[in-house]
């Protein structure tokens, strides 16, 4: 995975770094694991907008990734690289022995014709799932979960990765993207390998109608607001609007809002970065 910064033809090329699309192998998904989205533009049930600044964008399907990995000891051939619109990694079709297909997060490395495989006793590779209780310590994970057969909930995004630090017998402890380091039963599965697509950081869309077609409006700042509109509305001129806050008052920049009672408190050994 790579960027290219286009020339300057025009104001919305000016600013733009988009991605080289390399690692793609087709642009045709494979039909019976797509769904269809409907789409809110940020409507309730009663037609009133709960979430502000959604709506447009170009239609999509949503592809059925199959974040389980449960299929046991049945090696699968990766048949395809493709790109999702519904998440920032690529995602791969693997077809198993037995002829069934799924979608799987596509890790960094993985390539056509490579075969993966769900089992305690794999080699610890990319692309083949394991319970943590069998990676060996040090090992860049992904796809982990958080309950046992849960589906995998950590490190699903864009270039992300965790590690594997340590292990007994009921717990292994990993660091998370953030910097956090948490405990999670070691018979949780995960993925060997980081999430494909890390240059999509480095990306820009470069003017305001690419933002529009991914279905995002027009966000307006709160201090440009009136008073009655938003906490940090109104005053003279460019006034800073006081400490930042959200539109319904509360605290912004900071505020904590875990549950100080949280059970998996527990498990945190210590917080992400700050």
């Amino acid at each position: 995975m790579a960027v290219r910064k286009l020339k300057p033809t025009s104001p919305g090329q000016r600013q733009r770094i988009a991605p080289t699309f390399e690692e793609i192998t087709t642009s045709k998904p494979y039909k019976p694991l797509l769904a269809p989205i409907k789409r809110t533009g940020g409507r309730n049930n009663l037609g009133h907008r709960a979430m502000r600044y959604i709506g447009g964008g170009h239609k999509r399907r949503y592809r059925l990734i199959d974040f389980y990995r449960d299929k046991f000891d049945v090696e699968a051939t990766v048949l395809t690289i493709e790109y999702d619109p519904n998440r920032t990694a690529r995602i791969a079709l693997i077809e198993y022995a037995d002829g069934e297909k799924s979608y799987i997060i596509a890790p960094t490395g993985l390539t056509v014709g490579q075969k993966v495989i769900t089992s305690a006793s794999a080699a610890p590779e990319v692309g083949n799932t394991l319970p943590l209780l069998n990676i060996p310590v040090g090992t860049i994970v992904h796809a982990i979960e958080l309950r046992p057969r849960g589906g995998a909930e950590l490190a699903r995004s864009a270039g992300t990765y965790a590690q594997l630090l340590a292990r007994d017998s009921k717990y292994a402890t990993i660091k998370l993207p953030s910097g956090e380091m948490r405990m999670v039963l070691a018979n949780c599965l995960a993925t060997v390998g980081s999430v494909s697509n890390a240059d999509h950081m480095n990306t820009n869309l470069g003017k305001a109608g690419r933002h529009r077609w991914l279905g995002r409006r027009p966000r307006v700042r709160g201090v440009v607001m009136n008073p009655v509109d938003h906490p940090m509305g109104g005053g003279e001129g460019r006034s800073s609007g006081g400490h930042p806050r959200s539109r319904k008052g509360l605290l912004a920049k900071g505020k904590k809002t875990r549950d100080k009672k949280k059970d998996s408190n527990r498990l945190i050994i210590s917080r992400k970065k700050k």
